[in-house]
């Protein structure tokens, strides 16, 4: 199982580790199913078992210290969500970025009905788009049937987070490069 890069696609690794938290929830927190289960039928060497077995445990003691056992999200994962929140409004604020700035506007009806239909009224509108794209596919994966209306909110909203995460990436390069 390979971890998508951080800094190559921020969206896909935030919704992997999502993955991650739900999985690890499957699994009660239980680090020794989670080695039976996943670790030794994944992982070849006795190295990268090591390695994962210390990647998920450490996940586990977070989950456990934050309180996130049955639900919500690591701090980690939501200082993503703020960060890319940040770069958001930044190219949102911006008039030359304005191929976003329109992506954006063509994707904000969805995110309203979303936010209409949630229960959770103080979530920020991309967790809303995340927490969509999450949900969606977790439909595809049981294989269960996808109406044409969400179809096409998905792929509007995967449009806006395709192109905030490599905005996210040349944002994220560029002050690298202004540090050195």
């Amino acid at each position: 199982m390979k971890i998508p890069d951080k800094k190559e696609n921020i969206a896909e690794y935030l919704l992997f580790m999502w993955q991650i938290e739900d999985l690890l929830r499957a699994y009660n927190l239980d680090i020794d199913n989670i080695q039976q289960s996943i670790i030794n039928s994944v992982y070849q060497t006795e190295e990268d078992r090591k390695n994962a077995r210390d990647w998920y445990e450490g996940l586990i003691i977070m989950m456990k210290s934050e309180g996130v056992q049955e639900k919500g999200h690591l701090q980690i994962n939501k200082n993503i969500i703020i960060d890319l929140t940040d770069v958001h409004l930044r190219l949102l604020k911006n008039p030359k970025e304005s191929e976003y700035i329109g992506i954006y506007y063509n994707t904000l009806p969805y995110i309203v009905e979303l936010r209409s239909k949630s229960t959770e009224n103080e979530i920020a509108e991309l967790e809303t788009c995340f927490t969509a794209l999450y949900g969606y596919l977790l439909l595809k994966i049981q294989k269960k049937d996808i109406s044409k209306e969400t179809q096409a909110a998905v792929s509007q909203i995967t449009s806006l987070l395709r192109l905030l995460s490599k905005k996210y990436k040349e944002i994220d390069q560029e002050e690298y490069f202004d540090e050195r």
